[in-house]
């Protein structure tokens, strides 16, 4: 569809033929509701209405008039945001692609895309909300936070290149999300950077971010791509930059909570808590009681036991105020998403206590990957030499992050009943109940934590048993399957999800007799063969697959068999945008000129359960089949 031209900008075609070609494939009627353009989708601007601002410029009309050099980087308290406008200025933009899936979930008509005014916008060359005359509306904003990074204490933050334009809600469905755009221009919290993101990381989180929505995993989502063929950013090299429109119901961090709490700004901490609970996790009512202990011992479902918001549970350091829901309904949600990642092998690469959600959203992402052949050790992150953000680490660390969260507002949780006391809130801990709050605090931290490991393992087991295709989970399963599953593709060194999907297609006539079970475990194996004795690895898969065999039958009994192996594709992605498959795009896109491929991979990574795409087989085949060898377990660095 576009051919590859010499020069960048010459391969950057006119804006009306571009954004024809790239939209010609949507469907038609995708969702029912009607759809609307950017420009009529109600909008509004709940996060800065209900924060303090930068004291430097409290005001949108105050940054406006501001020369926008005067608006980087420097220190700000007090303030959960600065008010802060997208550079803009890029005469050459190209909109590269645009999420069908996005468009849908946001409300917004395809052809509003192939308007001028819809590339403006996430280009960063045009404020939609603010009118400059009258010096009213909805002015662009970056959020300050702080976070720990690789476990040591980082200070002050922030939105470095990220500007939020807005908050918009679908009609249909009422759902209110933050629009942002990424790679925008310095902001207050830049620190010594540009303010800039480059064209690779950029298309890399344009499509992780659909990929893990796709995939059913809580993830913050991306609009669009934009390259930036003008603006040549430096990092190991000289590179163009771009611009990630993204978008989230929150983009508040654990490190928003962070930085208030190193600073001794209790008054900021409260409000940002209570608005986290108000507006962002639908309101002190919705927030769920404890697991019993018989829950929690038997990693039961985390069952939402709610109960009326202002009503205590237990007596002394048992007591729960609402701040402890919120801080429980935080950690339940980052278990369900971290036990995600780890059920379709994925790993963020960089988890900062600013890079971890209090919605439990994926967030940010830098040197991510999807797991190639299964190694636990695993980092995609080459600056991470001690694995502290490994695979196996996972868990571990967001709970790790949840503790320091819970550090942040223990003075609120293990206040209990005290919690709205005038004396409490304006004064602070009186001397004489200081123990009392502590103990209570560290308690319910403690016991949430029993809580995390409980809700992780149940959701795990619940995704590895669908993933299995199994209907039910036996506690044999753990060890007896996903544990020696795991185990021998390690040992053997298998690809992770390519083991998941061709298992979904294995008809159970193939496993009748062990010569049969060693003939039908040559499917797992690379084109190249297999780690180690190819008759022992045979063997063990075959005995590994007679289990298999022997618990399907169990659950779904001999007749069928094509509406297991439709469950299990259902769940089992025939496409992983892994690695090498992203960094062959951005070579063809930025080096070649190619734009096909991204449209095609795009369709790709929105149905990835899919077996045809039908925009080229060749390379359809090829971006699911095999990693090439020497482009397995790549690493990359943290600069974009």
């Amino acid at each position: 569809m576009f051919s590859p031209v010499a020069s960048l900008r010459a391969r950057c075609l006119p804006g009306h033929m571009r954004l024809a070609q790239m939209t010609a494939h949507f469907s038609s009627g995708a969702t029912s509701g009607a759809r609307h353009s950017l420009r009529e989708l109600p909008k509004s601007s709940v996060f800065t209405d209900n924060l303090p601002s930068d004291a430097a410029f409290p005001t949108p009309a105050e940054s406006h008039k501001a020369p926008r050099e005067a608006l980087g980087p420097r220190l700000v308290r007090d303030a959960a945001y600065s008010y802060v406008r997208p550079e803009g200025g890029h005469e050459n933009a190209e909109l590269l692609a645009v999420s069908e899936a996005a468009l849908r979930d946001l409300g917004i008509k395809e052809e509003d895309v192939r308007t001028n005014e819809f590339k403006e916008v996430v280009s960063g060359n045009k404020i939609l909300t603010w009118d400059e005359e009258r010096e009213e509306g909805i002015y662009p904003w970056a959020q300050c936070y702080g976070g720990y990074q690789f476990g040591q204490w980082a200070g002050q933050l922030g939105d470095g290149r990220a500007i939020s334009l807005f908050e918009v809600t679908n009609p249909d469905t009422k759902v209110r999300y933050e629009l942002q755009l990424k790679g925008a221009g310095k902001t207050p919290y830049a620190r010594f950077a540009d303010g800039k993101a480059v064209f690779r990381s950029s298309l890399r989180e344009f499509i992780v971010s659909e990929a893990l929505n796709a995939l059913k995993i809580p993830t913050t989502r991306a609009l669009s791509l934009t390259l930036l063929p003008e603006a040549r950013v430096l990092r190991e090299r000289i590179e163009p930059g771009a611009i990630v429109t993204r978008f989230a119901q929150s983009w508040i961090r654990l490190g928003t909570l962070d930085l208030p709490r190193a600073r001794g700004d209790r008054k900021l901490l409260r409000k940002l808590v209570n608005y986290i609970g108000e507006n962002v996790l639908g309101g002190w009512g919705a927030l769920p009681a404890k697991l019993s202990s018989g829950e929690i011992n038997e990693t039961a479902q985390s069952p939402e036991h709610n109960v009326p918001a202002d009503k205590l549970q237990g007596e002394g350091k048992e007591a729960e105020n609402r701040f402890a829901r919120l801080y429980r309904e935080i950690v339940r949600r980052n278990a369900k998403t971290v036990a995600a990642w780890q059920a379709y092998g994925f790993m963020n690469g960089v988890l900062n206590t600013d890079n971890t959600s209090v919605m439990g959203l994926s967030i940010d992402f830098g040197p991510f990957a999807f797991m190639d052949n299964f190694d636990p050790t695993y980092t995609p992150n080459h600056d991470d030499h001690m694995l502290r953000y490994s695979y196996r680490n996972q868990p571990t660390i967001i709970w790790w992050n949840l503790v320091r969260l819970g550090e942040a507002m223990g003075e609120l949780i293990g206040a209990g009943a005290r919690c709205d006391d005038e004396e409490f809130i304006d004064k602070g801990v009186r001397k004489d109940w200081a123990n009392e709050l502590v103990e209570r605090a560290e308690h319910l931290i403690e016991a949430t934590g029993e809580e995390y490991k409980a809700v992780f393992m149940a959701e795990y087991k619940r995704l590895m048993t669908a993933r299995l295709g199994l209907k039910t989970f036996r506690p044999q399963d753990f060890d007896e399957l996903f544990s020696e599953w795991l185990d021998t593709m390690e040992a053997l060194e298998l690809d992770f999800n390519q083991c998941f999907r061709k298992l979904s297609a294995m008809k159970l006539a193939r496993l009748e007799g062990a010569e049969a079970r060693k003939e039908a475990a040559k499917v797992f194996f690379h084109k190249e063969g297999v780690a180690g004795n190819e008759d022992e690895a045979k063997e063990r898969l075959a005995k590994w697959l007679d289990k298999w065999r022997s618990r399907t039958v169990e659950d779904w009994g001999d007749d069928k068999e094509e509406e297991r192996m439709a469950a299990m594709k259902s769940v089992n992605p025939k496409f992983i945008p892994k690695s090498w498959v992203l960094d062959d795009i951005i070579q063809r896109v930025e080096k070649k000129g190619e734009r096909e491929v991204l449209d095609g991979v795009m369709k790709m990574t929105l149905s990835p359960f899919e077996d045809r795409w039908g925009w080229s087989e060749g390379e359809e085949e090829r971006f699911c089949g095999d990693v090439p060898k020497y482009d397995r377990a790549m690493q990359c660095s943290c600069s974009s």
